[in-house]
């Protein structure tokens, strides 16, 4: 199913969220996938696809050494072929795998273009939940990615990082027009899928894309309810359930960099950037101990 938003001429860019199954530890059956999306989102002219955390690998594994004999890396013939798809195609992505660099082990992302890989995040917020119980906690910082074909600023972020809005905030401070989340929500998790995302495109005035994946894994049901919200947490493109969707969105990029908004010319004007006192929030950057953290 495809779901497609249009806005008015001028808006700049179409964005993809793609909602799918994941095949548990089978590399080359996600790859195949993920390859096969990029063709018919060329038929469409997306200009970037989200996929889902943990796209190419599955999540629910019960140890590090199962995690590790799946994990992609980098330098590998399976980012190559995406790579190759990508320029084949003139679509950038960004999608979800476990990553082995050396001895560590990741829940990452790759921002990847006909050039390569653009931008690379490993998770920082790690629930005790699947893998996230035995990768490697992620350092790179926050960043936005500059996309030379579109020109769009692309931050990422994966799943339970949207639970804190700290690092969506310093997203945005980055400069990112879009925020690219990859999830792997559960059904319980089904407010978080509905509720999250429209929060933090609106406190943040950016673009939000959330891909979640569908089917089962290892006990897991997940919900899907992927989304596309605009600045000001306007609902662009919603699925509505957990069946296979690709949502698409007409996005206009200036629209995420204005932050200055007059609701009222001259009488109601918000800007939630230039608004901020950063000089009372110093608590925000105080870490709370709490027995088992890592």
């Amino acid at each position: 199913m495809i779901l497609k938003f249009r806005q008015p001429p001028g808006f700049t860019m179409l964005l993809a969220c793609v909602q799918t199954d994941v095949q548990f530890a089978s590399v080359e059956a996600n790859l195949k996938t993920v390859t096969d999306t990029l063709d018919q989102l060329a038929n469409q002219h997306v200009e970037l696809a989200v996929f889902p955390e943990c796209m190419l690998t599955g999540y629910a594994f019960e140890s590090r050494s199962d995690a590790s004999a799946v994990a992609v890396r980098d330098n590998g013939p399976e980012i190559e072929k995406i790579v190759a798809t990508a320029k084949r195609t003139g679509v950038a992505l960004t999608v979800g795998t476990l990553l082995a660099e050396g001895e560590q082990l990741y829940n990452a992302a790759l921002l990847i273009d006909g050039s390569g890989i653009v931008g690379r995040y490993h998770k920082v917020h790690l629930p005790h939940l699947g893998v996230d119980r035995f990768v490697d906690r992620g350092k790179i910082p926050y960043q936005a990615y500059t996309l030379d074909q579109s020109g769009a600023r692309v931050g990422m972020a994966i799943c339970y990082d949207s639970s804190f809005p700290e690092p969506m905030r310093v997203l945005g401070l980055q400069g990112a027009d879009i925020i690219a989340l990859g999830t792997n929500w559960p059904v319980a998790a089904s407010r978080t899928a509905e509720i999250v995302p429209p929060a933090r495109s609106m406190e943040n005035h950016l673009f939000f894309v959330a891909a979640n994946r569908i089917g089962s894994e290892r006990g897991f049901d997940f919900c899907g309810l992927s989304s596309i919200c605009g600045p000001d947490g306007v609902e662009l493109a919603r699925a509505a359930g957990d069946e296979p969707t690709i949502l698409l969105a007409d996005v206009d990029l200036q629209a995420a960099r204005n932050k200055r908004i007059e609701r009222t010319p001259g009488k109601h004007v918000i800007d939630r950037f230039a608004d901020r006192r950063p000089e009372f929030y110093d608590m925000i950057t105080t870490s709370l101990d709490k027995p088992g953290s890592r």
